[in-house]
């Protein structure tokens, strides 16, 4: 599909989200450091679980809320909502105030407000892309993320620890003015069908249907190991922004990397994080189609399984060394890990499910994320009563653990399979 032939509200979505993007990956990735010196490390990892408490609050009625209330309203108001929350943000942080506490609250509400644009976002997609080309239209608003994750973070080095200020102001102006042009531009799209269908729910009502729905877990014991897997694995590469950031701001202090003569090239730890960060994203951008075309010539078993191992290796690895080029080896292979399985999930998935229920089955799978994502921040608080090796060991193990169930469960899900045929 041709940028010609895109619609403009995709156009103005590309180039607005784009945008917010980069700012997000330029304060994002340090936000866990920045807790960290504000709270300690105990405190702050329970302060990161309530906040992705509340984004997994907000992400269960934001379906509903643009079936209910429209697309374009809803990102409205998440892009409202955002522009607001900047300023406070900004405010909190700023040469008239000083507040951790206001910075959290600011960082947990533009959370909710990413989790209630997001399924409007989508939906909008599905709106205005036919079938065929929706493939193609989100590949590249991923490829757009994926310079995000690689540029945001070496920007962020300077402008979060130097200019936050500016820059948490820039994001203010910034969502202010997306807001006024999607007001101007940006078309409704929501189909009057499922807006009808939703003007008869009641949020709670949707919430519980939405809930109901992961009882099919309960049901298919093979799907329910595939969850347990991904959770049990999710922590690990959910460390890349949490244990990762502050063990490697903590460790490294003016380490030189590169020396060639007089020259000298030295990085502190807040630099280093930035660069392994960058070097993350950009090996996912790079290699993501190669690799995932690579591993089809492998049974998808032993490609889950060795998925975790390369997890567990790169985790391992991570936190037995203080040297920046050994961290360099161990997020190589942190990122194979995570590219042998990112076009396999979805397909494995497709493949437990009947066609009428695959909607279900895509949705139930996101808990691995979702449990993930609140479970992640807890190696924060183990290291405050054991010491950093201790953690990272514990994470390998936890990801060698999922390698075993995944073993488990394609042995059961063969046996289904023969049993079917």
């Amino acid at each position: 599909m041709r940028w010609k032939d895109w619609d403009r509200n995709l156009k103005i979505r590309l180039l607005g989200e784009a945008m917010m993007n980069f700012l997000f990956w330029a304060y994002f990735p340090f936000m866990t450091i920045f807790f960290q010196d504000a709270f300690g490390k105990d405190k702050a990892g329970w302060l990161l679980m309530l906040s992705q408490v509340l984004s997994v609050l907000a992400s269960l009625i934001g379906g509903y809320c643009a079936d209910r209330f429209g697309r374009r309203r809803m990102m409205s108001i998440a892009v409202a909502g955002q522009s607001i929350t900047f300023l406070v943000f900004a405010y909190a942080n700023s040469p008239w105030l000083t507040s951790s506490a206001l910075t959290f609250l600011a960082f947990s509400f533009l959370g909710i407000w990413s989790a209630l644009y997001s399924p409007a976002s989508h939906a909008m997609v599905a709106d205005v892309v036919e079938e065929k080309h929706r493939a193609s239209v989100f590949a590249i608003f991923y490829t757009s993320l994926n310079i995000a994750v690689v540029v945001g973070p070496l920007i962020g080095t300077v402008l979060f620890y130097t200019y936050r200020f500016q820059m948490l102001m820039a994001g203010f102006v910034l969502t202010a003015v997306l807001f006024v042009i999607m007001q101007i531009f940006v078309r409704e799209t929501v189909p009057k069908k499922e807006q009808t269908k939703a003007d008869h729910a009641v949020w709670y009502k949707a919430v519980w249907q939405e809930l109901q729905a992961y009882r099919i877990i309960a049901k298919d014991r093979t799907f329910l190991l595939f969850i347990v897997a991904g959770v049990l694995v999710a922590q690990t590469f959910m460390q890349l922004d949490i244990l990762i950031a502050v063990y490697t701001s903590e460790v490294i202090s003016n380490q030189t990397v590169f020396a060639l003569g007089d020259f000298n090239m030295q990085v502190d730890g807040k630099q280093a994080f930035s660069i392994i960060l960058a070097f993350n994203g950009l090996l996912v951008a790079l290699f993501t189609v190669f690799i995932s075309k690579f591993i089809t010539k492998f049974r998808i078993a032993r490609v889950f399984v060795a998925s975790s191992i390369a997890y567990a290796a790169g985790i391992f690895l991570y936190g037995m060394t203080e040297s920046f080029w050994i961290f360099v080896i161990a997020i190589t292979l942190f990122t194979i890990g995570e590219l042998m399985v990112v076009g396999l999930q979805e397909s494995f998935v497709a493949s437990l499910a009947s066609e009428d229920s695959r909607g279900q089955y895509f949705s139930a799978a996101s808990l691995r994320f979702t449990f993930g994502k609140l479970l992640a921040p807890l190696s924060l608080v183990l290291v405050s009563y054991m010491n950093y090796k201790l953690t990272f060991i514990l994470l390998a193990l936890l990801a060698l653990v999922s390698a075993f169930v995944y073993n488990t469960m394609f042995k059961r899900y063969h046996r289904e399979q023969r049993t079917l045929s």
